[in-house]
């Protein structure tokens, strides 16, 4: 394979470097991607891997990225060329050394672009065809069904309709008016459970709908039109109930965010501005953020200073100040000056959309009980039929009922059999956990606390030991240098600059910090010609002849300036360094991070909660003893490399703890993985980091862990309440059916209710508890 010539026709080469640039992305992301073979002739993708892939993933990730590609043919057809061949519409055209890592050939109307690799390697790719994408207007991404969120108010009409249409029929009594009054409330009652037995139906399955369904026709059936109107009464009113409770918990969720912008104003490099669609802002973009309006993507000021109102993703309600280098967070308001930023990362990939999926992801995914329950379900709703024909048998051939009418003052075995079938159908079970765990995912939303799905809320709730990361949680992780110094002095700025040009590249805290600081003392970015990061150490990279390392104290202590080294007395507890080496010259930044305010009193909290508190830190063992007296922490662990953490949480697990890592870095994601639960600290985490946690605190406080574990055991608590209530109820019930003792309308009743007290139930989720508020200790 090669890339396209110069020769090659125009529409060609404008089309191959827009597709280049979205496929490209997707293949520096996804390491199982090798190839992708576009023809738009035919309108067919096919894409080849290696290894075991996520197909699914990567027909979501490269069916977006050609229709990236394609809305820009379309909402710009006749944008040819740009110098050599680049197309006006890719806004970030490929670089000389991304062209080096892909390969783009072009045969009739196909187009391939695949990673640069080894010759025989294409021998091993497996292909396959993945669907076309449709070309729409494509905006930012909110949650899905937002259109159902008042359904329950037709739910709730339609039950009223029905319990009207049912009173009046019963009133009038043998009227002949009184089947037509029965009928408009079954029409009423069964308008929208029959459609959902409809959509069921066509899935080749059945569920509670139905079953109350075929009751209500039994009833009917028999002459027993009251008892069939109770039931589809309470049955549709206890739907109602349910949507309002799963719509109030999709509004607090939507509360949650603004509408977000559709454009934002491009600079180009002569100034000019420009409207563009925020779906197609790329990194490196520069923007202009006027006042009062959304900041569209995450971005770095670049241009002027202002304050921006972060209160919907990091619960801060007061503003906080931005100037240049600080980061800003795609949702947030600027509230007063005129700005200028550059872009981070696009709209898809922004802090606002990763909580959206976030929450997305959670509704989706079901807890181990209610996997349980809804399996059960579905096995159950078939005995309880072939229980309920068995016993319709028994009760006329064994017993002696008359079938189908009642007779010497005795109802009849259809009769006892439709009751049965109510009484033992599973519409309590069902919800008994699902509305709970929606709820507490709610009311966790509301409070700046995300979880994974209900996996998440149950787990968390058998935590017994807390492992905490130092940096950006037991700390604010808002570092800033102190001073920067040389030995001997004054060579101050030089280290300033090569601590910059190199911590610019990474995005650990301490590299925050200082590349916050080059950028507002105004440096100039060294350019190096080769870079390496020794995990746990720091960096080191060469230019010219001389080699640069930057990190750990004991690291370079290693090296030429050992001694040095050695006479340049600690930093004190509270304070970090990094140290830099370079020929001759030897320097270090000192750095301070303050603990949480909150830290002891939260501390103190979780411990009487009886959990064990360790903290695993990368720090000095002095700082870290330091920290354990002033917090009384149950156990540190101090100098541990990312593996090492992830060797102590596995010890904790083979101990028989069940545990949960609080951590907010990249180094911090392999911990989260390995433990019981992993949660991610604040918006500001890495990707890594929300990538592997289970639970996130949107509000970047320590103290809403301690509100998230309340919060699981509380829901702990309800769906086992809610289990026993929906159980319990269809035991009792059952066993007077089977006797033949109950009615059918106090069975109706009987069933209706329970599920009405589970859904209450579970709504004290939603409106009970309130966030955790430790008073501020004194001298932390």
């Amino acid at each position: 394979m090669s890339a396209p010539t110069p020769q090659q026709t125009d529409a060609d080469s404008a089309e191959g470097r827009c597709l280049a640039r979205s496929v490209a992305d997707v293949l520096a992301e996804e390491p199982t991607l090798e190839a992708v073979t576009v023809n738009h002739t035919r309108k067919t993708i096919s894409v080849a891997t290696l290894g075991r892939a996520d197909v699914a993933r990567l027909t979501e990730r490269v069916t977006a990225s050609i229709q990236q590609a394609e809305q820009a043919r379309v909402e710009h057809p006749c944008a040819l060329l740009a110098g050599e061949g680049d197309c006006l519409t890719c806004e970030t055209p490929l670089t000389a050394q991304e062209l080096q890592s892909v390969t783009i050939r072009h045969e009739g109307d196909a187009t391939t672009i695949a990673r640069v690799t080894c010759p025989t390697a294409p021998k091993f790719w497996r292909w396959r065809d993945i669907p076309w994408p449709r070309v729409v207007q494509r905006d930012v991404e909110f949650l899905e069904h937002a259109e159902n969120i008042d359904e329950w108010k037709a739910q709730l009409a339609a039950a009223v309709l029905c319990g009207v249409f049912g009173l009046t029929g019963y009133f009038l009594g043998t009227n002949p008016l009184a089947i037509y009054s029965f009928l408009l409330a079954y029409l009423a009652g069964a308008w929208f459970t029959t459609q959902e037995v409809w959509e069921r139906w066509q899935q080749r399955a059945i569920d509670v709908h139905f079953l109350m369904l075929a009751v209500a026709v039994g009833s009917a059936s028999i002459g027993a039109w009251a008892e069939g109107t109770t039931l589809l009464f309470l049955f549709s009113l206890s739907g109602a109930l349910e949507h309002f409770a799963l719509g109030r918990t999709q509004r607090e969720i939507r509360s949650l965010f603004k509408e977000a912008p559709k454009v934002a104003t491009v600079l180009d490099e002569a100034g000019r501005e420009r409207e563009l669609p925020v779906e197609r802002l790329r990194r490196g973009m520069r923007l202009l953020i006027k006042p009062g309006a959304q900041f569209p993507v995450d971005a770095e000021i670049v241009k002027g200073q202002t304050a921006s109102d972060e209160s919907n993703l990091t619960g801060e309600a007061a503003p906080v100040e931005k100037a240049v280098g600080d980061g800003v967070l795609a949702g947030t308001m600027n509230l007063w000056g005129a700005v200028e930023v550059g872009v981070l990362r696009a709209a898809k990939e922004s802090s606002l959309q990763k909580i959206i999926q976030l929450i997305k992801d959670a509704q989706q995914q079901k807890a181990p009980s209610q996997l349980f329950t809804d399996k059960f379900g579905t096995y159950y709703t078939y005995s309880v039929l072939g229980l309920s024909v068995t016993m319709f048998f028994v009760w006329w051939l064994g017993q002696g009922l008359s079938p189908f009418t009642p007779a010497g003052g005795r109802q009849s075995a259809f009769y006892h059999a439709m009751t049965l079938l109510v009484v033992a159908s599973p519409c309590a079970l069902v919800l008994s956990i699902p509305s709970a765990v929606l709820a507490a995912i709610a009311w966790g939303a509301r409070h700046g606390i995300l979880f994974r799905g209900g996996a998440a809320v149950e787990k968390l709730a058998g935590v017994n030991t807390v492992a905490l990361d130092k940096t950006g949680t037991l700390t604010t992780g808002e570092l800033r240098v102190e001073r920067v110094e040389s030995f001997p002095p004054g060579r101050e700025l030089e280290v300033a600059r090569l601590a910059f040009s190199l911590e610019r590249l990474s995005t650990h805290p301490l590299a925050r910090a200082i590349t916050r600081y080059g950028k507002q003392q105004g440096l100039e970015a060294i350019t190096f010609e080769h870079f390496e990061s020794v995990t746990g150490q720091g960096l080191q990279t060469r230019r010219g002849e001389m080699n640069c390392q930057l990190g750990r104290r004991e690291w370079l202590a290693k090296g030429a300036h050992a001694a040095a080294i050695c006479e340049v007395p600690a930093t004190d507890a509270g304070y970090n360094e990094v140290w830099l080496a370079e020929g001759e010259l030897l320097g270090r930044v000192v750095l301070r991070d303050d603990i949480r305010t909150q830290a002891q009193s939260v501390v103190r909290e979780m411990q009487r909660e009886g959990l064990r508190v360790v903290v695993l830190t990368g720090d000095r063992k002095a700082t870290a003893e330091h920290l354990k007296e002033q917090l009384q922490l149950d156990d540190v662990r101090a100098e541990l490399k990312p593996e090492e953490k992830v060797a102590a949480i596995r010890g904790l697990g083979q101990n028989g703890q069940r545990v949960a890592m609080v951590g907010d870095g990249v180094n911090d994601a392999p911990s989260l993985a390995m433990a019981d639960v992993g949660v991610a600290m604040g918006a500001r985490g890495s990707d890594a980091a929300l990538e592997q946690a289970e639970v996130v605190l949107m509000h970047d406080r320590l103290e809403n862990f301690l509100a998230a574990f309340r919060l699981s055991q509380r829901a702990r608590r309800i769906i086992r309440q809610n289990l026993v209530i929906s159980l319990g109820t269809v035991v009792v019930l059952v066993c007077f059916a089977l006797l033949g003792k109950i009615p059918l309308t106090l069975g109706v009743v009987g069933h209706e209710g329970s599920t009405v007290v589970v859904v209450m139930n579970s709504l004290r989720l939603l409106f009970g508890g309130t966030p955790v508020k430790p008073a501020t200790p004194e001298g932390v």
